[in-house]
């Protein structure tokens, strides 16, 4: 199974989840695929995914989290002890989301929610100071990245497997040149 947690203000429709559910689709394996819309609070992100998530054996999952996504799929692989795809993660969203408070839209529709302060609380209680088994993580990150900061990203990750893009931005445009190497991660090769 292939979980993936979209960033804030993103959705199913973000050009990299349809990216992965279209190669998915055409290797036969879109069964196995999940992406959600995530709620804006970070406690029902995370209830949503772990419901999913535990349909599948540690083992046989792999989380992939973009941005926020990966703030939470970070937490959620140390608790169930899967592997985790991380797509310029959100190190400190605590941080980076204090300006974001009030009514905002997603990216996708424009469709409006509250992003309320209390989130802000939420989110600490997903941090992970470390990670414990960095053999499960495969870090993408992009020099690029016009939000978040790479040099933090590959920090805290040590010993992952890390896979820095010179250039590109924060929503990794050109994906679909370095999907392979994530499928690859995912246990996925090309079917012929």
């Amino acid at each position: 199974m292939i979980l993936y947690l979209h960033g804030f203000r993103s959705s199913p429709q973000s050009f990299k989840a349809r990216l992965i559910a279209e190669r998915l689709h055409a290797l036969g394996l879109d069964a196995d695929y999940y992406c959600p819309q995530l709620p804006a609070s970070p406690r029902g992100a995370i209830a949503l995914a772990s419901q999913i998530a535990r349909r599948s054996a540690s083992e046989g999952l792999t989380l992939i989290g973009s941005s926020l996504g990966g703030y939470y799929a970070t937490w959620l692989a140390e608790q169930l002890g899967c592997r985790a795809v991380l797509l310029n993660p959100a190190i400190s969203p605590p941080r980076d989301l204090e300006k974001y408070v009030g009514v905002t839209t997603t990216f996708h529709s424009e469709q409006r929610f509250e992003f309320k302060r209390e989130y802000i609380d939420e989110l600490t209680e997903f941090s992970v100071d470390h990670i414990t088994d960095p053999q499960r993580y495969f870090l993408m990150a992009a020099t690029g990245d016009e939000l978040l900061d790479w040099h933090e990203m590959v920090a805290h990750y040590p010993g992952a497997r890390h896979y820095v893009i010179e250039g590109s931005d924060h929503g990794i445009s050109d994906f679909g040149d370095h999907l392979d190497a994530v499928l690859a991660f995912c246990g996925i090769g090309e079917v012929d």
